[in-house]
């Protein structure tokens, strides 16, 4: 039931975005000279590894879908993909981790914080790092 309510919203989004497109610049996408539209993009860096274990408790599958709930239960269009890095814990100890990393477009800065929040707290996680930057983009139809 709730992946057909998620692709049923993917739907809705994808024509609303398309109708909004059509109307700003036909053919290509929005705004600015030669279709190029300015957005901000925000990634977060989600780890892994629980907090107090600092291993990584459940498969990546697992961790993907609950993320995909989340935004879906906030109603956000997102992308996510999977990197491997380290980093050094507080007490020197070197950690190597998978993390999941959410990007979102145009996203407001309430929503963004919450759904951070959610993500520390059903993953585990001491800190999620969030990185905002304007960006440009062209929407190729």
């Amino acid at each position: 039931m709730a992946s057909s309510n998620y692709l049923l919203l993917k739907q809705q989004l994808l024509r609303r975005h398309q109708c909004i497109l059509s109307q700003m610049m036909p053919g290509v996408g929005a705004a600015k000279d030669n279709g190029v539209v300015e957005m901000d993009e925000t990634r977060l860096y989600i780890g892994l590894n629980d907090s107090e274990t600092k291993e990584q408790m459940f498969e990546t599958e697992r961790y993907l879908e609950e993320l995909k709930k989340l935004c879906f239960i906030y109603h956000v269009p997102f992308s996510v993909g999977m990197e491997e890095g380290g980093y050094f814990h507080e007490n020197g100890e070197y950690v190597e981790e998978k993390s999941l990393v959410l990007t979102l477009i145009d996203a407001e800065k309430e929503i963004i914080q919450k759904i951070a929040k959610d993500l520390c707290a059903l993953f585990h996680q001491e800190a999620i790092l969030v990185i905002k930057n304007a960006v440009q983009g062209c929407y190729i139809m």
